[in-house]
């Protein structure tokens, strides 16, 4: 290979830090993902199937039984519940922390001076 070309995608590695195969790769971090999701939303197990890419429900959860040991609700269980991780909106979290009675009058002590 001439200097400056990198080798195909379709190399059989990837340059993953683990230098397991594409595939294997994007498996594996989409399995991740639906751990996170699981960990964090309360949205079903098919749900968490399909926002994290897997094309049916029955291979997800098996794939996700061979990395993480057990099943995606079972591995939801050993989590608190996604409500705990409920964020309030800026606007609302900014409302609560602005000072009550705000004024800019000057102080009433001040003022009959």
């Amino acid at each position: 290979m001439p200097p400056g070309c990198h080798p195909p995608a379709s190399a059989g590695s990837s340059s993953a830090p683990s230098e397991s195969p594409p595939h294997q790769y994007l498996l594996t971090r989409r399995l991740e993902r639906a751990a996170a999701l699981l960990r964090v939303t309360d949205w079903s197990a098919a749900d968490v199937c399909f926002a994290g890419g897997a094309g049916s429900v029955e291979s997800f959860t098996a794939s996700f039984g061979r990395v993480f040991g057990r099943s995606p609700t079972a591995y939801r269980r050993l989590w608190p519940p996604a409500a705990r991780f409920v964020r309030i909106p800026r606007c609302m979290a900014m409302a609560y922390a602005r000072p009550r009675n705000r004024t800019f009058r000057e102080d009433p002590g001040a003022a009959g001076s």
